[in-house]
């Protein structure tokens, strides 16, 4: 920008004024100067403007973008909250939280349970037909509050950047701008939140609190296939279950038996924790367990001295099948072979408990005795073969397997194609995986927490397990529940539900090996 100064001014309007008197401005004159004026970037100016509508946005959805709404015989308050991961967060207090992956999008819903209404649940209990109902009903309610809560997050969007805007840049037009940079930006985010809705999320929720010691909130693995197809009646199916909870008050309602489903309980790597038995005793209880599979690992060193810490496994309550891990040695097997109740798997060794035939092998290593170098991998593969050729052979008898265990997956690893599942551990993290040949292989982590190891990290490792619901009939693996619960010193607790693909609603026939009925 260039300024003249006044000077110059008077010298032009001086043209016509006597000689002398130009002389004297000329002698006065002063040079124009140039005086440059800063201006910011325009890509400073675009972030700056960015911020103050994220900004903006947040605090407007904070202070006014929240719907109160009854769902059912439920008062909730359903929030819009910016998010890394999206999603649907339902907290019921005291009970804990569902998680459910129903969408990708930088806003993840929340859904507060605040109270349940006496009049709506009296009602309830005095007329039971009505809960036939409740579905259709939970499903209208979710739909009206999800609307408004859409519109009022629109308003809140809006008038939050709008005012931020007026605040920073004092002018009309440019807090305008930032009022239309929100609105698009959250129909971004609803155009993205549409596109990658998924209503079959609810079929693997996860839960936390107390909700996660509650199996029949889940329901059984045959039912989860049958009945749940919509969203909408899927949230409404939970809320019905929830409203079940409360009625309940302390007492939680008790897992139901499914005469066609077989339960199995998968644990690994216990390490001598003792708390694994008072974890593993109350699940039977709780889930009603028909067999317990332990993949190994469950001493330390493998002495004799330890051998005591295993008789408990006699008072589970549930049949109990073991395969020898690194950890355990020759002296720990023979320990458990002469137990009550207890069925030891090596060499490929099969046998039929529950319903479900299995067969299994221990780990050829036993890294504890340091006067024998470890073989590595090959001696896991060469196991894994032996494995696999025991499987054939028990195929060719007319007696199939369900279920193989080994406790390291490398050697799981070579029965792909001769079973429909197998089962290990020892890396001490939960893992599926379905195989080149059909088999899938699911690695259980360390339901001791890794014993003494937790302590050794700076956090305690988790106490992992998993229940694993098959077919009566099929024998085929219908769900799996993740149980996580905190390590030493923690009090968290999540359970998160799981479909295998074939199992979904819509999906063809499952391709692989199969174990049918001898």
């Amino acid at each position: 920008m260039v300024r003249v100064p006044a000077a110059a001014t008077a010298l032009r309007r001086a043209r016509g004024a006597p000689r002398a008197l130009v002389r004297h401005y000329r002698a006065r004159r002063v040079r124009p100067t140039v005086e440059l004026v800063h201006q910011p970037h325009p890509y400073t100016r675009a972030l700056g403007l960015v911020a103050v509508v994220l900004v903006g946005a947040w605090l407007g959805l904070l202070i006014v973008g929240n719907v109160r709404a009854p769902v059912g015989p439920m008062d909730t308050t359903m929030t819009l909250r910016p998010s890394l991961t999206g999603g649907t967060k339902i907290n019921v207090s005291p009970l804990g939280a569902l998680e459910l992956r129903s969408h990708t999008a930088p806003l993840r819903l929340d859904v507060d349970v605040d109270q349940l209404d006496p009049v709506r649940s009296e009602a309830l209990v005095n007329h039971p037909e009505r809960l036939s109902g409740l579905q259709d009903e939970v499903a209208r309610d979710v739909a009206h509050g999800t609307l408004d809560l859409a519109v009022r997050s629109g308003v809140a969007v809006v008038s939050g950047a709008t005012a931020l805007g007026l605040a920073v840049y004092r002018r009309p037009r440019r807090a305008l701008a930032a009022g239309g940079l929100a609105l698009a930006l959250l129909a971004a985010c609803g155009a993205t939140a549409f596109a990658t809705w998924n209503p079959k999320s609810v079929l693997e929720p996860k839960f936390s609190g107390l909700l996660s010691s509650a199996p029949s909130v889940v329901g059984n693995a045959r039912s989860i296939v049958s009945e749940f197809d919509v969203y909408q009646k899927e949230l409404a199916r939970l809320v019905t279950n929830v409203t079940k909870l409360y009625d309940a008050t302390s007492t939680l309602p008790v897992y139901a038996p499914d005469p066609t489903t077989i339960r199995v309980l998968h644990v690994s790597d216990i390490h001598l924790n003792p708390a694994s038995w008072k974890i593993i005793a109350s699940l039977v209880e709780q889930y009603d367990i028909d067999v317990i599979v332990d993949s190994g690992d469950t001493m330390d060193h493998g002495t004799a001295a330890e051998n005591g810490f295993l008789d408990p496994v006699a008072d589970l309550g549930a049949p109990y099948v073991w395969v020898r891990g690194n950890h355990d040695s020759r002296t720990t097997q023979d320990y458990l072979e002469r137990m009550r109740n207890v069925h030891v798997l090596d060499e490929g060794r099969a046998v039929s408990v529950a319903g479900l035939r299995f067969a299994g092998t221990g780990d050829p290593q036993y890294t504890p005795d340091r006067s024998v170098k470890a073989a590595g991998d090959p001696a896991e593969v060469l196991a894994g073969d032996r494995l696999a050729s025991a499987l054939r052979d028990q195929r060719a008898a007319g007696t199939p397997v369900d279920i193989a265990v080994a406790h390291n997956p490398s050697a799981a690893r070579q029965t792909d194609g001769e079973v429909p599942l197998v089962l290990a551990g020892h890396v001490h993290r939960q893992e599926t995986d379905v195989m080149k040949y059909g088999t899938r292989l699911r690695i259980e982590g360390s339901t001791g927490g890794s014993g003494l190891r937790a302590l050794e990290g700076r956090d305690p490792d988790p106490i992992e397990t998993s229940i694993l619901y098959l077919d009566r009939d099929s024998r085929r693996l219908q769900a799996w529940d993740e149980i996580r619960l905190g390590g030493l010193g923690l009090t968290t607790a999540e359970v998160s539900r799981h479909l295998p693909e074939e199992n979904r609603p819509g999906a063809t026939a499952p391709a692989g090996p199969s174990s049918p009925t001898p």
